[in-house]
């Protein structure tokens, strides 16, 4: 399984459009060679440099498997979205403090069920719902400094 995105390469710096200093808008992603027995795709993007920890910048689950975009601006079609660290539900930018660029993962999930979450479940709960349900993991990496 592969995420891409035609805005940025995988370890390259995220256009500032979709960062907090821009637009705060996602990004378009492209997935290809979803596992045939996937039954869900779930979608991850977090900040593990962040001062307090990792910090939560999007959670969304339910995707259909058979997504091979999720446009920019947009919340995939019958997506779930989790409260992320900003305390909101909904993407969230990077919006890293002065200093060193950080790094942003878009992880994506192969999973062999839907997830019986509600929208704004938190981080802690997803992880330990989508544990039981992963077949596979791709993930890219953007980078954004201040």
């Amino acid at each position: 399984m592969i995420i891409t995105s035609p805005a940025f390469e995988d370890n390259a710096t995220i256009p500032e459009k979709y960062t907090c200093d821009g637009g705060d808008i996602n990004p378009e992603l492209h997935i290809h060679n979803v596992p045939e027995d996937a039954v869900s795709l779930a979608l991850v993007v977090d900040d593990p440099d962040a001062p307090g920890g990792t910090f939560t910048h999007w959670t969304v689950w339910n995707i259909d498997p058979k997504t091979t975009r999720i446009k920019e601006e947009s919340v995939p079609s019958n997506g779930v979205e989790g409260m992320t660290s900003f305390g909101r539900v909904g993407y969230g930018g990077p919006c890293p403090p002065p200093g060193k660029p950080h790094r942003y993962y878009f992880k994506l999930y192969a999973l062999k069920d839907m997830l019986n979450l509600p929208n704004g479940t938190t981080i802690k709960e997803f992880e330990a719902e989508k544990e039981r349900h992963l077949i596979e993991k791709a993930e890219l990496i953007g980078l954004y400094g201040r």
